[in-house]
């Protein structure tokens, strides 16, 4: 179902003039009326009347999280303070949170990217969501609240956590469709395996995941152990929270709502701009936002776009899920590496579970990658010599995938922390 077929559907060049003339806009908007950018601008030479069109957004300067840092709490303010009637932040680990300040407009705009999230799974009036993202100053619990009530369903604002209490409303309640990050929902899964429940039985039809990336191994997993349909989405603090982007129940690749939110891939050492299908560094520009505007937001993920067709009858560039991040990245040796590639292989091997971490040590001057794998209980229950023999099996399908050789330690089911947030993959012992 499309929820706004005249925006989603807008053939690509009038879809381009409308973005050229809200870019104008915010360039307009930013430069009057928040320092920060003003001096941004003025630095590459750059005014607003040299904003002509949407090619031109190549012109404008970069935002990081590092300038929202340094502007705490607001500094990118582009309206009164009277006016903003709510504020969400980042987890602030490490450093000052970055601020996302929104005006009345800025949260209805925010329901309606949302109802348009929802409604490409499905959900109309008549579902009942079971919304267990965290409500407060992270994004997605409200978020996803004012997409679900935008489009008339029923809300169960749940949050995060309190697992047990979660599969009773589940059960209780007769929750139709879930909110929630994807590593969580394989815990519901596995929690409730363990209290009998069979999921096939209950009304659960579908699920949203984001806020963490995930793969399609995985998608397939929670499909298989939830018995529901599992979308992707997508966004971030910075730029509103959820609702940047989702898939449309074709389930390939993610539709930008790039009326709203402009997005461009970079390469991340350049700067440069990639065309399509070529992965980078994914930046964004919100074309709408009244509270605090960005203009191109470097958001450290790495994917790729692309503006073929989609059978679904939307317009809108497409991005690929989230391939990981310019700061998860590991370099091991000079390789490369993400975690969703380590997850990728220990989903499709028997024994274990997607439950990994990975530890990084400088040994010397080498660094050395250990990977902790979750066994099964029928696994954990073999002789010594199984478990050995298992543990070389994951390090030769590692080192085919990563091209970096990697010691591998099964560890005790459930043995690794089960997150009701995002999940913790990487320990890295190097910075310590």
């Amino acid at each position: 179902m499309i929820w706004d077929a005249k925006h989603e559907s807008m053939p690509r060049e009038e879809l381009r003039r409308l973005q050229g003339e809200r870019l104008k806009a915010i360039a307009r908007k930013v430069y009057d009326r928040v320092p920060f950018y003003k001096s941004k601008f003025n630095a590459l030479g750059v005014k607003p009347e040299d904003i002509n069109g949407i090619d031109d957004i190549a012109k404008l300067p970069f935002t990081s999280k590092d300038d929202m840092r340094d502007v705490f709490p607001y500094g990118l303010l582009a309206c009164d303070l009277k006016d903003i009637v709510e504020i969400h932040t980042s987890s602030g680990t490490t450093g000052k949170p970055v601020v996302d300040a929104y005006t009345q407009g800025d949260i209805d705009l925010w329901g309606e990217v949302m109802a348009r999230t929802l409604s490409m799974g499905g959900v109309t009036a008549e579902d009942i969501v079971q919304n267990a993202y965290g409500y407060g100053l992270f994004t997605g619990g409200l978020g996803a609240h004012y997409g679900i009530r935008r489009i008339g369903a029923t809300c169960i604002p749940i949050s995060g956590g309190n697992t047990k209490r979660q599969l009773d409303m589940m059960r209780d309640f007769g929750s139709t469709a879930l909110t929630c990050t994807p590593s969580y929902s394989l815990y519901l899964a596995e929690a409730g395996k363990e209290e009998g429940i069979d999921f096939s039985k209950l009304p659960l039809r579908v699920g949203f995941f984001g806020a963490e990336p995930w793969s399609e191994s995985m998608r397939a997993d929670i499909q298989a152990k939830l018995h529901i349909k599992a979308y992707d989405i997508f966004g971030l603090t910075e730029i509103i929270g959820p609702g940047v982007a989702a898939e449309c129940e074709c389930q390939d690749l993610l539709h930008v709502f790039e009326d709203h939110f402009y997005p461009e891939i970079i390469n991340p050492d350049t700067g440069k701009p990639l065309p399509d299908g070529e992965k980078g560094e994914l930046v964004f520009t919100t074309l709408t936002k009244e509270g605090t505007p960005v203009i191109r937001y470097r958001t450290r993920d790495i994917t790729y776009l692309t503006r073929e067709p989609c059978p679904c009858g939307r317009t809108a560039v497409r991005m690929h899920r989230i391939l990981g991040r310019t700061d998860d990245m590991l370099i091991i040796r000079g390789v490369n590496i993400f975690p969703s590639q380590v997850e990728q292989v220990l989903i499709k091997m028997d024994g274990v579970e997607p439950h990994y971490q990975l530890l990084v040590e400088r040994q010397g001057t080498l660094d050395c990658l250990e990977v902790l794998v979750e066994m099964t209980e029928g696994l954990f229950s073999d002789e010594l010599k199984r478990l050995e023999q298992k543990e070389r099996e994951i390090e030769d399908k590692l080192r085919e995938a990563l091209l970096v050789h990697s010691k591998v330690k099964l560890v005790e089911p459930k043995s690794i922390p089960r997150s009701e947030g995002k999940a913790k993959r990487i320990i890295d012992k190097r910075s310590i």
